[in-house]
């Protein structure tokens, strides 16, 4: 089973799931998530390889979507972000029973040409025997990642303790190309779908819209001002106000 982190109580509105990306874990949902359940009971998933989710040989979108599926019931309303949107996506379109309405932030149902390989190679070279805190592996990611904020965020799935990554660096590299791309399908999702978007991030563009509108009849579009394509973390009380609106609706 995924480890899962649950804040809230159930009530009346429809329990939320939230999915988080490539690299990111429960925890990077944390304040979102907190400020959400008061509407009710939010619970936030590390995917499988990520967090302290079990690991596993394959990290397919099929994989992903079924294993979301195995943890809710039916009616659940669902965040998900970059390659945990593409889960959410994929699990809307082949169990759409099992989502009320879908958010999607920030990723399109289409393949992508850029890699993350750089980070994984980056993450990989950290001499872990040699971290004693989050700053030594973190000035060791200095000398081939130049953004702070892009290492800081990486270095949120170090367990400095224990000298290693919560990620399973090995299998993600292995399964890069199915995380860059998309399932072929033909379902579709009749449910109500919001795609929401950094207004200066480029992951989604206009010319993807008619596949998304193929596979999402009711998709409406929405762009955060001045976020990027980690609009939750940069704009997050923004992006906590249009989800709301979108699942009170």
């Amino acid at each position: 089973m995924l480890n899962t982190v649950t804040y809230g109580t159930k009530t009346d509105a429809r329990p939320l799931l939230v999915v988080h990306g490539l690299f990111g874990s429960a925890r990077n949902w944390g304040a979102i998530a907190k400020r959400l359940s008061d509407r009710g009971e939010v619970t936030s998933v590390d995917l499988r390889n990520h967090g302290d989710s079990p690991w596993r040989d394959s990290h397919s979108y099929a994989d992903m979507a079924g294993d979301l599926a195995a943890m809710i019931g039916d009616g659940t309303d669902v965040i998900g972000h970059s390659m945990g949107g593409k889960a959410a996506m994929l699990l809307a379109l082949t169990q759409p029973h099992k989502v009320n309405r879908l958010v999607v932030a920030d990723i399109a149902p289409v393949s992508y040409g850029h890699t993350q390989m750089h980070l994984i190679d980056a993450m990989r070279r950290i001499d872990l025997s040699a971290v004693e805190t989050r700053r030594d592996a973190d000035e060791q990611l200095a000398a081939e990642i130049r953004e702070p904020g892009v290492r800081a965020f990486l270095l949120q799935s170090l367990d400095v303790k224990a000298r290693r990554w919560r990620l399973n660096l090995d299998v993600l590299a292995d399964e890069m190309d199915k995380i860059l791309a998309f399932p072929a399908v033909e379902d579709r999702y009749e449910g109500p779908a919001l795609f929401l978007v950094g207004s200066e991030s480029d992951y989604v563009k206009r010319e993807d819209r008619p596949r998304i509108k193929d596979l999402f009849p009711r998709a409406r579009f929405a762009k955060l001002p001045g976020a990027g394509h980690w609009l939750h973390a940069e704009r997050p009380r923004e992006f906590e106000a249009a989800a709301r609106t979108f699942f009170d609706a």
